[in-house]
């Protein structure tokens, strides 16, 4: 098996939620509890954390510090740069790309997502270019040395602020196989992403919920939970999403 790790994009400077990836739930920052998540995914050798080189970041880099989790400091804008130079500094070969808004993430559908790229001959593997599993679930695997390549071929401030945008383009370039959820997590609607403070306030109850029954949670558990309290779905229900779609780095 390859050389798989984790580059999460991360930085404190959001303009709908500031500083949101050092919110806390029961007084532990949502970043380590999404590392902590990823960190059962065996297949990952590294997590790193990709954040610039702005001083609001220097909070979430001595937090990082502190807990022994690598990261690595490049442009603010230039997102596309920084993934790239996060992973050749850290010697991955292949990238697993999450977001630092995606704190619920579930890390088996994480492995999912490595083992469609390990088993096959995609250069990049997502399941979020059509989406059907809910917003926060986000994975996407694809090569170092092909994201380099990219790098080397678009100047597009939107492929450059999103790392996959001109891959997810290119289909004759690369070649990509997007992983649809099954019938019981086909939400798209459904957000589980960190975006606007009434997210935070459904994230804290699910990770709340979960807390006290000390257990590993999954998609499906969030899914049932939700379901079953529709209260909770009805908090963040409003938020509207951006999406950038594919035509916009045309």
């Amino acid at each position: 098996m390859s050389n798989y790790g984790a580059v999460i994009e991360a930085r404190m400077g959001s303009s709908r939620l500031p500083g949101k990836v050092l919110l806390k739930v029961n007084d532990v920052p949502l970043i380590l509890l999404l590392v902590d998540r990823l960190k059962q995914v065996k297949k990952l050798k590294k997590i790193v954390v990709a954040t610039s080189v702005s001083k609001n970041n220097d909070q979430l880099c001595n937090l990082l510090r502190k807990n022994k989790i690598s990261f690595y400091r490049g442009s603010e804008n230039n997102v596309l740069q920084r993934v790239v130079r996060a992973a050749k500094k850290n010697k991955i070969k292949n990238i697993v790309q999450i977001t630092g808004d995606c704190p619920l993430i579930d890390p088996e559908i994480v492995s999912q997502v490595i083992s469609t790229f390990d088993n096959n001959k995609f250069d990049l593997v997502s399941n979020s270019t059509i989406r059907t599993y809910p917003d926060g679930m986000d994975v996407c695997v694809f090569s170092t040395k092909n994201l380099e390549k990219t790098l080397k071929l678009t100047k597009n401030k939107y492929d450059l602020e999103h790392v996959t945008l001109f891959m997810k383009r290119k289909k004759k370039l690369f070649n990509q196989c997007n992983l649809m959820a099954p019938q019981f997590l086909n939400l798209p609607n459904l957000g589980l992403t960190l975006d606007e403070p009434k997210d935070y306030q459904m994230i804290k109850k699910v990770f709340n919920f979960f807390w006290k029954k000390r257990k590993t949670f999954s998609c499906l558990d969030i899914v049932k939970f939700l379901k079953s309290n529709p209260k909770i779905i009805s908090i963040n229900k409003d938020v509207k999403r951006k999406n950038i779609p594919l035509k916009n780095s045309l």
